[in-house]
This record gives structure tokens, C-alpha cells and sequence, in this order.
């Protein structure tokens, strides 16, 4: 696809992504009217709306016609990707003041109901997201598979919620502690310490890591703690927890709901991975080399801050190897269905090879 037709497809996609997550806003009424205001601020605070394009682009490649439930699922990942925002952006996280050009939730509304903001758009998120359920459980109009009167047999009803469901299951999973909240704790405990504040008060040293996971499942690959694991595999896992399992989420998702096998979901899933982990490479890759102005930010923080990257663990030149080679396998695994995906390919490959 030529660069010019695919910039001109992109925004198309992305107009259709806002109109969706348009007609899932929440009234701002009732005597807590201030947290909608707030959510809905976030949510329209602009963006590039990637996770609904991905989960749709995903769901017309398996077959999926157009219908309510892909709506409420694509409306939903943006809402969840919208609260980790707000909550970054809050003093005790990044502290930043501006998103995107305008003042951060947190500064507009105040740091209680920032907070309470991300929280309302993280449980809205899965209140739009059970529509779906809901609307099979009623036999609801605009649900695909749906004849001329907007009915469905009791199997395509039964069929439609368990693919739901299955779905439901997914965006928790990945959004929660064994996805990107999981990423974010790793994170913070890298940048701030791996100490509870009362423990390291107390003298208890880091031993209450060992006792506590003790407790948890012994032998679990999510279980480890960072002073268990080396730099690198401390590193992939942030950005494996952190970046790629919304991404994982958004495709898998769509996959699901257009009625893909299990094994095809399972090859969106590595797909997505693929994608998650040479985006975040890619990032740490401009921090050194890219240009400034192209980028809107200095180049060079992660450095100046110290700050473990892959290119600090693996070198510039082995990142670019390890970008080219999990950018061949995604689009290889992309190749290996037959509906149209030419333009979800070409988003891929834009995203992972970006200059900016």
C-alpha cells in the first residue's frame, strides 16, 4: 500500500475508532456529573486510537462483519488505555502537568479526582465492555449474524455470548496484575524502589520480598520478583506486561469475537507480542538516535537519567537486528490468514518502524 493511500486509509480508521468511542461516552448528569466531565476529558483528549484500529483491523481479517459487540470492545481498550494515562500522569507516578498539548486530568480537576478519574474509565471500561454479553443475552438488534428482523437462533445467541466471554476474560487478564498493571508495578519498584516505605521504615530490608512470595504460587513465571531476575529479563517483562498486553488484548479481542480458532488466537497473540516488544525497542532506539524535533522531545533522557533500555542491555545495533526480526515473524504470522490484511500489515510495520 502506497504511503499517501495509507496515511488517507488511517485517518478514515481513525474517525470510525472516535465515532465509536463518541457513542460510548458517559452522560455527565447526576450529582456526580464532575467524574464524567473528568473521564470524558481524558478520553477526548486526542490519540492515535491504535488499540480500536488494531482490535478492529484484527476482527475484519477473521471474518467478523459489522456489528454492536466489536463497538463496545473497541470503546472499552481505549478507556482502559485512557486510565493508565491518567494515572501516570499523576504526582505520585510521572507528575507530568500536559498530555498532548493540553493540561493533564490530575491538574485540571485535582489529584482526588485524577485518581477517581482513571478508576471511573478502568469499571466503565468493563461495564461498556458486558454490553456485548448483555446484548446476546437479549438477542439485542445490530449483533452480527442477525437476520433481516435483528434475530438470532438460540445457538448463534449461545455462540455470540460465550465469544464474549471468552473475550471479557482476555481484556481482564491482560489489563490487570498479570498484564500491564503487573508491567507497572515492575516498573515503579525499578524507578523507586522495591521496599514498601513502612518496611524499609521498620528496617526489614528486602526479606519480605522472599517471605511474601513464598505465600504466592512457588514456581509461577509472573512470581519472581525484580531482585530475582536479572537486568534483561527485568527489562522484558515491563515491556512485555507493560506495552504489549493491551496490544496483545486489542488482537486477540478482535479475533476472538469474529469466531477465530483457538490456535489462530494464539498466533494473534505472538503477533501482537511481536508488535508490543519492537515498538517499545523501537522507542528506546530513537532515544539515541533519533531527531529531536522529528520526536517532540529530547533525545537522550534515558541516558542522562541512567535508565536501563534494551539498547543499554543489547546494543544499538543487535535492538535494530532484534526490531527486523520480530517485525518479519509478525507480519509472517499475518500472511498466515487468508482474509484481507494488507492494511493492518502496513500499520504494523509503521508503528514498529517509526521515526517519531
Amino acid at each position: 500500500m502506497e504511503a499517501s493511500a495509507f496515511e488517507k486509509e488511517l485517518q478514515k480508521k481513525t474517525d470510525f475508532a472516535e465515532k465509536v468511542l463518541r457513542e460510548h461516552l458517559p452522560e455527565e448528569e447526576g450529582p456526580q456529573k464532575m467524574i464524567m466531565e473528568a473521564m470524558n476529558y481524558s478520553l477526548m483528549a486526542g490519540g492515535k486510537r491504535l488499540r480500536p484500529i488494531l482490535m478492529w483491523e484484527t476482527y475484519r481479517m477473521c471474518g467478523g462483519e459489522p456489528g454492536e459487540a466489536i463497538g463496545h470492545f473497541m470503546a472499552a481498550i481505549e478507556m482502559i488505555h485512557t486510565y493508565s494515562l491518567v494515572h501516570d500522569d499523576l504526582p505520585a507516578m510521572d507528575n507530568d502537568s500536559y498530555r498532548r498539548g493540553r493540561e493533564t486530568t490530575w491538574y485540571v480537576y485535582g489529584e482526588a479526582m485524577g485518581i477517581l478519574a482513571g478508576d471511573g474509565l478502568l469499571n466503565y471500561a468493563f461495564e461498556t465492555a458486558a454490553r456485548a454479553v448483555q446484548d446476546y443475552a437479549a438477542c439485542g438488534t445490530g449483533l452480527s449474524g442477525a437476520d433481516s428482523q435483528g434475530k438470532l437462533s438460540n445457538a448463534e445467541r449461545l455462540a455470540g455470548m460465550e465469544r464474549a466471554a471468552r473475550a471479557l476474560a482476555v481484556l481482564s487478564g491482560k489489563a490487570g496484575i498479570y498484564g500491564m498493571i503487573g508491567g507497572q508495578a515492575v516498573d515503579v519498584m525499578e524507578e523507586k524502589g522495591w521496599e514498601p516505605i513502612g518496611r524499609k521504615a521498620n528496617g526489614e530490608g528486602a526479606a519480605w520480598a522472599a517471605a511474601d512470595l513464598a505465600e504466592g504460587s512457588a514456581g509461577a513465571a509472573d512470581s519472581a520478583g525484580p531482585d530475582s531476575m536479572d537486568a534483561g529479563s527485568r527489562l522484558l517483562f515491563i515491556h512485555a506486561h507493560k506495552t504489549a498486553a493491551l496490544i496483545e488484548a486489542s488482537m486477540m479481542v478482535g479475533a476472538i469475537l469474529a469466531g477465530a480458532s483457538g490456535q489462530q488466537v494464539k498466533d494473534i497473540e505472538k503477533c501482537a507480542y511481536n508488535l508490543g516488544i519492537a515498538f517499545q525497542i523501537q522507542d528506546d532506539i530513537l532515544d539515541v538516535v533519533g531527531d529531536s524535533q522529528e520526536l517532540g522531545k529530547p533525545v537522550g533522557s534515558d541516558a542522562q537519567n541512567r535508565k536501563q533500555t534494551y539498547v543499554t542491555w543489547k546494543g544499538l545495533e543487535q535492538s535494530r537486528a532484534d526490531v527486523e526480526s520480530l517485525s518479519r515473524e509478525a507480519v509472517s504470522i499475518l500472511d498466515g490468514f487468508g482474509g484481507e490484511h494488507a492494511f493492518l500489515e502496513q500499520l504494523i510495520l509503521t508503528l514498529i518502524h517509526r521515526r517519531k
